[in-house]
């Protein structure tokens, strides 16, 4: 919790009525984004991304697994958040568990879509190896290392990062005949080979936090202390929705809804190219 004078408060929703935020940013720009992956030698992708005071990581880890009988022919993703109770006093106890909690809950809303997959982020369809027997089971883990606000952004930011460093075992099914449902294909996993994960379709997350009578993107735990409402919109690079995720107390007109849609599309073009340069470079660093 951000404890804000008087005098603050109206600096900075004077300054945010004016587009001229306390840092120099407009209502609508980022702060500095910076992206460094295969931050983790064990997993099998990683990233680290900073988005100014906020520094999040995100790992994968791909498992062999049999898929859910409702959906033979798609894999499986699962994700968990971690705030570490050094990122912020808030984050010490139960108060980071249940913020740990919503974030995941978010993060599901908005890369994966509903129970059923339908407009997921991630083509659970790719993870299938052999429909209704053996699939790949990926866990998505995010660690809020510092908080300064946006984390959901920063966090959907690593977890695009860390899937485009993943790289999943080539499988070859030895035997799929198998004589009854309930026996399991024999396969051989690769040590040598191994599968790019294609991120093209993975969206990103843009959050729209409302101060006053303006919104603004990635707000700053300062400015997040100042708002009525925040919605986190996941949009792919075709410009199509994935996901969308309301918090805070005030309701929100469904006109207002829809021009939030808007500009949250406009601003995630650029988004998306700031992370593809990111993350390039952060690749071409790591095969030096």
């Amino acid at each position: 919790m951000v404890g804000l004078s008087v005098g603050e408060t109206n600096f900075i929703r004077g300054g945010i009525a004016q587009d001229l935020r306390c840092d120099g940013r407009k209502r609508l720009s980022y702060r500095p984004i910076h992206i460094d992956t295969g931050v983790i030698p064990q997993a099998n992708g990683s990233a680290r991304v900073r988005i100014g005071g906020t520094d999040v990581i995100a790992s994968v880890k791909a498992e062999l697994g049999r898929p859910n009988s409702a959906q033979p022919g798609k894999g499986k993703v699962s994700i968990h958040i971690d705030c570490s109770a050094t990122a912020a006093p808030i984050f010490q106890g139960k108060g980071g568990e249940a913020l740990s909690t919503e974030l995941a809950a978010d993060l599901q809303r908005c890369l994966l879509g509903g129970k059923s997959g339908a407009g997921a982020g991630i083509d659970l369809s790719s993870l299938s190896i052999v429909e209704g027997k053996v699939c790949w089971d990926l866990y998505l883990d995010g660690l809020v290392v510092s908080s300064d606000g946006n984390m959901l952004d920063a966090l959907g930011a690593a977890i695009k990062a860390a899937l485009s460093n993943t790289g999943l075992p080539k499988v070859n099914v030895i035997a799929a005949d198998a004589t009854s449902s309930g026996d399991q294909p024999e396969v051989d996993v690769s040590d040598e080979e191994f599968l790019q994960f294609d991120t093209s379709a993975v969206p990103v997350i843009v959050t729209l936090t409302k101060v006053g009578k303006h919104y603004i993107v990635d707000a700053t735990e300062e400015e997040e202390s100042q708002m009525s409402s925040a919605m986190s919109i996941s949009i792919n690079r075709k410009g199509l929705i994935c996901g969308l995720t309301k918090r805070g107390g005030a309701g929100v007109d469904p006109s207002i809804v829809l021009d939030m849609i808007s500009v949250a599309k406009n601003v995630s073009e650029n988004f998306i190219n700031v992370l593809d340069s990111e993350i390039a470079a952060a690749e071409a660093r790591e095969e030096e």
